[in-house]
């Protein structure tokens, strides 16, 4: 057996090492803690980026439109003759959409969970995770269009005076949309409980359904909660699905059965031309952009807040 470095003291040995610091291998390890401190600093630069070009232009908004009028009034008429800046019109637009999507997502992707997680066999996992994981990819358009041209029609059927244009019928299919990341989150913090806790309860004479809700759900809450959390964060910003299909109406009325206008939605609306740079109405969106990014943000604060807190270590 070779031995080079045979007879060598440790003294020798390391500068022997220090010789080879110009090699392919050396090189690679000096170079990547940089590249990915890069990756990290763009990151964060992004986000102060964003966070900087949002308050700059807010800032003109303001100058023009009183903090009072935008966050305590409830009428929403940027473009008509007589201007009206009050946000909360829109946000109860979004808060329609985020409320009948959760309705929707939370017990279809716990109970997607729950399957998976404690009936489901091997194979049957293996197959049906990826296909849930798929419906994810579909793009938010074809979700939207989809809202307009086969939901609204069937409900239409079912509940008379339902406007083409209404809450119900995106607030259905963003919860369609969001069931895979809650389902997909849940399930995988529901696989790591260990499985001698669920022995320990079945041999206690539970069922595999108090196992399920009484053991492991409580076990794996931090994992589910910041499911339930994320997929609300994507519920209020989803962007084309509630544009083609609730509408262009901001009303401050909680009735899903009108049409209504989100804060993403209005943000679309104008940036396809509907107002000139430079008006109050263009640096409108930055003010409602802005209040969503403090929306979204806080829950994504939560949720880790609520990760931390709940979470289960074994």
């Amino acid at each position: 057996m070779n031995q080079p470095n045979k007879g060598l003291s440790i003294r020798e040995m390391i500068e022997a090492n220090k010789k080879k610091k110009y090699s392919t291998t050396n090189v690679f390890d000096k170079v990547m803690p940089f590249l990915l401190f890069l990756s990290a600093f763009v990151s964060v630069v992004t986000t102060v980026g964003i966070a900087f070009t949002l308050g700059f232009e807010l800032f003109k908004f303001f100058e023009r439109v009183p903090i009072a009028e935008f966050l305590g009034s409830t009428e929403w008429y940027p473009l008509s003759a007589d201007q009206r800046f009050g946000v909360w019109a829109l946000v109860m637009g979004t808060l329609q959409i985020t409320v009948i999507a959760m309705i929707v997502a939370v017990p279809l992707g716990l109970a997607s969970a729950i399957y998976l997680s404690e009936y489901a066999s091997e194979r049957a996992r293996t197959i049906l995770k990826p296909i849930l994981e798929v419906l994810a990819g579909v793009p938010t358009i074809v979700f939207g269009f989809f809202a307009l041209s086969f939901v609204t029609p069937i409900l239409q059927a079912l509940i008379p005076g339902l406007q083409i244009y209404n809450a119900l019928s995106p607030g259905i299919v963003v919860g369609i949309m969001i069931i895979p990341m809650i389902a997909s989150i849940s399930e995988d913090s529901m696989s790591a409980v260990p499985k001698k806790i669920r022995d320990g309860a079945l041999g206690l004479g539970a069922t595999r359904l108090e196992v399920a809700i009484k053991v492991v759900m409580p076990a794996a809450l931090s994992g589910i909660i910041a499911s339930i959390v994320l997929g609300m964060s994507r519920a209020i910003g989803e962007t084309m699905i509630v544009t083609i299909a609730g509408g262009s109406q901001p009303n401050f009325e909680f009735n899903p059965l009108n049409a209504i206008q989100t804060m993403t939605a209005y943000i679309v609306q104008i940036a396809k031309g509907d107002a000139g740079y430079g008006t109050i109405e263009y640096y409108s969106i930055y003010a409602v952009g802005a209040l969503l990014f403090v929306f979204t943000l806080v829950m994504n604060l939560f949720a880790n807040w609520v990760t931390r807190r709940f979470r289960e270590e074994y």
